[in-house]
């Protein structure tokens, strides 16, 4: 079982740094990692990725040298296990509403006697079937780690009781459904979503807890940082893409005086980035 990059960053107080990736492409995973990225966020509640394709995505990931932090849809018990088999450091669980929630899916991720986690023990977390199963068992328990998200506006009513369940390892605001749910979408400096975020901070650290954040520009993720986040996440491969054929067709355009006009507006890349 390897050692998770984020905890062992987390442990020693210092913050770690991921980014999201959506191409379904294990060489993007793996430059990713071997550039020195923390962790990748691979979301599979909203994207059509398989698990065979995870798994494959995974592999690449840890071959590169960085964690993967797996996000799966509400109430998905199977799923989540598997992502672990596949060799997931960190589970990132949407849309928790309730102490009662946060304590299962800690049931679901672990094994006896902090959780009730099935084992197989052939899988690349072990890695296949290569170390003895009472030590694969304790560094599956030691090295993986839990993200709570909170994002419906009824959740933060439970906050810090989700936060003082043993097992939960971070919290983490939604921000884009968040504002959705709360009427006032895509306004991230919206009172509301400040407040929302502040709840989350301070029921993580009043439960000796850190905190985790998606970040829509460096500056916020150097203040999230100081005020105690050690999992930030910034930047998204798919953006990235989208910048750059447009900084192309843009320069092509000029250069030929040949306007090109897209389907979508110049802000889209800009508020996807924030949403996350």
């Amino acid at each position: 079982m390897r050692r998770s990059k984020v905890l062992a960053k987390v442990r020693n107080d210092v913050p770690a740094f991921g980014t999201a990736l959506h191409l379904n492409s294990p060489d993007v995973y793996e430059m990713a990692g071997l550039m020195g990225f923390d962790a990748i966020w691979l979301d599979m509640e909203h994207h059509a990725t398989t698990v065979e394709s995870a798994a494959n995505l995974i592999r690449a990931a840890r071959a590169g040298g960085a964690d993967v932090v797996a996000r799966p849809a509400k109430g998905e018990y199977m799923r989540l296990g598997r992502m672990l088999e596949a060799g997931a450091s960190g589970i990132m669980y949407p849309r928790c509403c309730s102490a009662e929630e946060a304590a299962e899916v800690v049931q679901w991720m672990k094994f006896a006697p902090l959780g009730k986690r099935g084992c197989d023990a052939s899988g690349p977390d072990v890695p296949y079937m290569l170390t003895p199963l009472t030590e694969y068992l304790t560094a599956a328990n030691e090295e993986t780690f839990l993200i709570i998200q909170l994002e419906d506006p009824e959740s933060l009513q439970h906050v810090d009781a989700i936060a003082a369940v043993p097992g939960v390892d971070m919290l983490m605001l939604g921000p884009g459904d968040f504002s959705i749910l709360s009427g006032i979408p895509g306004q991230f400096d919206h009172p509301l979503v400040l407040e929302a975020q502040e709840k989350v901070i301070q029921a993580a650290l009043n439960a000796g807890k850190t905190w985790a954040a998606t970040c829509g520009s460096v500056a916020q993720a150097k203040a999230f940082a100081d005020r105690g986040a050690r999992m930030l996440f910034h930047g998204c491969d798919i953006v990235c893409v989208k910048q750059g054929l447009e900084k192309i067709k843009n320069e092509m355009a000029q250069a030929l005086n040949q306007p090109i006009p897209g389907i979508l507006g110049n802000g889209a890349a800009k508020h996807y980035q924030e949403t996350r």
